[in-house]
């Protein structure tokens, strides 16, 4: 058991003095705490984010319109100004731009030449294909180059880019696609996970099928290229991959990027969309959310810059898929100059130490994972090794207990581990960290600069050192600049602005601390009520998964409207583990012991599996509707789920 706030890493004079938040602070002249720094950025928005623009020196038109206009829901930023992320993220010409790495032990260097030449070829592909402003163009990809270049030059021509990971399921894919009515698919034969191949031609062609917007479709043969041990553009298409679609032409990728063609950008307004990333879908259709060019350009620069501390000559690892944010986030590195590695496959192939021999042979100076990941590795017992140029690591995607930031302490010393938190919804972190915060365990250090959030108690009042909603009470550029198909916002204000008015409800439980520091305790939509004590369940799955002999879990209260119901536990066995009456006596002990007599679960029940969605959250609400006798039809689109089998072992 580590005791939250224990101090595990202080940073050096010399590592403060080197920090690129230093050289921010000094440049604007406010030197002093963090903590007043961030009153300034959220007490002074439009004078704070003037300043990004102007420090990172972007491209573009500022125009002379005001920075911020209005409030939430429905403000402007930077009224009259032109941008394009394209022509920011490739504003470099020498050196190694990216880096892709595959499961199967394949490499692939790109210099900052040999990519804009890419962008450039698939962007005047695409001008051949109808494509221009406005337009949408799909990838059905895993986090390979193609993906990484049809995006920028999608964002080159003003297009929109939207992407779904091979490993969805048709109808996920198409319940995301259809909504945008793509232009342009551009798809994989197939991919490759845990040392298995995956032919995807045939869903392929089911979901261009469902897609009557398409002009064309893309086909890279990636399986293809991968058994014959070429790279993708260098084998065409099969003749079962050229059949003639229900809709539009198709090329191969090599067809795509034959002929060059200038590197060009077309500068659209701050707000003009960029991509359409997506909710999981899990409970209903998902919400195709819209980013700007501009939001997202100022954001990516402020984050990865100050709060990862990232720039020219550093090499940026978050493990993901082109279906999570974070593939959005990791790309972004190329805006600061950085170098992202791309990698495919499976976090656990050949090995659980897979991710963390990747970090260590690249020479990744910053290495990001869910925090799953980091629990799973110390279970295994790794001890990463090779990681000489790494300055730190990330964590997200749920909230690490203690035991996962001393873990991580004890095995890098001297590293320290940023905890953040967000969402697709903004495609970056509320709250997080920087080099120059203290790490304590169980703690993300600080609110992100810019985002004024704070925490609510059910009457609307904001509270400091009590467990509340997250909310935002003021914009921030990269909030979506609409829901694609909600031309009255309604569906946008319902999703954020239906309890507070004129506040954002993130949707989760945060404690913030006098210091500015903060605790994240899982979704607010999960809450376990038992007696009228409230608390998030990763109070609850920090002491549950401690024990070696469990290496998932998920509670759920059914309780509703006042009336107290089963707390009901299911655990995930590490292999070789059984259900005994002794740890099931264990179980109950700590959890009365650490948390309360109240939150001993009525029941246990061993399950081979958790539900999660493809990004990997565990899925307490559908499961919670299930055992309060909603169908497993209904509950969960098994499409949007990692492992929807898993489903038919919770029953009312």
């Amino acid at each position: 058991m580590v005791a939250e706030g224990t101090l595990l890493w202080e940073p050096s004079d010399e590592i403060v003095a080197a920090a690129r938040l230093t050289r921010y602070m000094e440049w604007a002249g406010r030197s002093g705490a963090y903590e007043d720094l961030w009153r300034w950025s959220v007490d002074s928005p439009r004078e704070f984010w003037a300043s990004i623009w102007e420090y990172f020196d972007v491209i573009g038109e500022r125009g002379e319109g005001p920075v911020l206009d209005g409030t939430m829901p429905g403000a402007t930023w930077f009224a009259g100004s032109s941008i394009n992320y394209a022509e920011n993220a490739l504003r470099r010409e020498t050196g190694t731009a990216v880096v892709f790495v595959s499961e199967e032990g394949g490499r692939q260097e790109l210099t900052w030449a040999e990519l804009r030449d890419e962008v450039a070829r698939v962007r005047a592909g695409l001008v051949r294909l109808g494509v221009g402003r406005g337009d949408r163009v799909a990838g059905y990809l895993p986090n390979i180059p193609q993906a990484l270049i049809a995006f920028l030059a999608t964002a080159s021509l003003g297009a929109i880019w939207s992407a779904g990971s091979p490993d969805f399921g048709v109808p996920s894919i198409v319940d995301r696609f259809r909504q945008i009515e793509p232009k342009v698919l551009i798809a994989v034969d197939g991919y490759h996970y845990n040392g298995k191949s995956y032919d995807r031609s045939a869903a392929v062609n089911e979901i261009a099928a469902e897609l009557p917007s398409l002009r064309a479709t893309v086909w890279i043969p990636y399986l293809t290229a991968a058994a014959e041990g070429r790279a993708p553009q260098q084998a065409e298409p099969t003749p079962s991959n050229s059949r003639e679609l229900p809709h539009g032409e198709v090329i191969g990728w090599e067809g795509l990027r034959a002929e060059e063609g200038p590197l060009e950008f077309e500068r659209v307004p701050f707000d003009h969309p960029l991509w359409i990333l997506y909710s999981s879908g899990t409970t209903g259709l998902p919400k195709p959310i819209v980013h700007g060019h501009g939001g997202v350009v100022l954001e990516h620069l402020k984050s990865l810059a100050f709060h990862q501390d990232l720039g020219e000559g550093d090499v940026f690892f978050w493990y993901t898929t082109t279906g999570w944010m974070m593939w959005n986030y990791l790309v972004g590195a190329l805006l600061v100059g950085a170098t992202p590695v791309l990698y495919d496959g499976s976090a656990t192939f050949p090995s659980a130490a897979a991710l963390w021999r990747i970090a260590a042979s690249e020479g990744v100076t910053y290495f990001g994972v869910g925090a799953p990941y980091i629990m799973a590795s110390q279970k295994a017992g790794i001890h990463p090794e090779g990681l000489d140029r790494l300055r730190g690591v990330g964590s997200t995607g749920a909230p690490l207990p203690p035991e996962g930031f001393a873990w991580l302490a004890e095995e890098l010393p001297g590293v320290p581990l940023g905890s953040f938190s967000g969402g697709t919804d903004v495609c970056t972190g509320f709250v997080g960290a920087t080099m120059l915060h203290p790490i304590r365990a169980g703690i993300i250090p600080c609110r992100a600069l810019g985002a004024r959030v704070e925490s609510f108690d059910p009457s609307g009042k904001p509270v400091v050192g009590e467990v509340g909603e997250l909310v935002l009470t003021q914009p921030m550029p990269s909030m979506p600049v609409m829901f694609w198909n909600d031309p009255s916002g309604a569906r946008y204000f319902d999703s954020y602005f239906d309890v507070y008015p004129g506040v954002w409800r993130h949707g989760d439980w945060i404690k913030i601390n006098e210091d500015g520091s903060c605790v994240i305790y899982g979704r607010s939509d999960s809450t376990l009520n038992r007696g009228g004590v409230r608390m998030g369940t990763s109070e609850f799955y920090r002491v549950v998964e401690r024990f070696e002999e469990i290496a998932d879990s998920l509670v759920i209260d059914t309780g509703q409207l006042g009336q107290e119901g089963r707390l009901l536990l299911y655990v995930t066995l590490v292999e070789g583990a059984t259900m005994s009456e002794r740890l099931e006596r264990d179980l109950c002990a700590a959890l009365r012991r650490e948390l309360s007599p109240r939150h001993v679960p009525n029941e246990i029940h061993a399950v081979p599996g958790i539900p999660r969605t493809l990004s990997g959250k565990k899925l307490e609400v559908p499961v919670r509707k299930i055992l309060l006798g909603t169908p497993v039809e209904e509950a969960a689109n098994p499409d949007a789920m990692a492992n929807p089998e898993v489903l038919r072992h919770f029953s009312p």
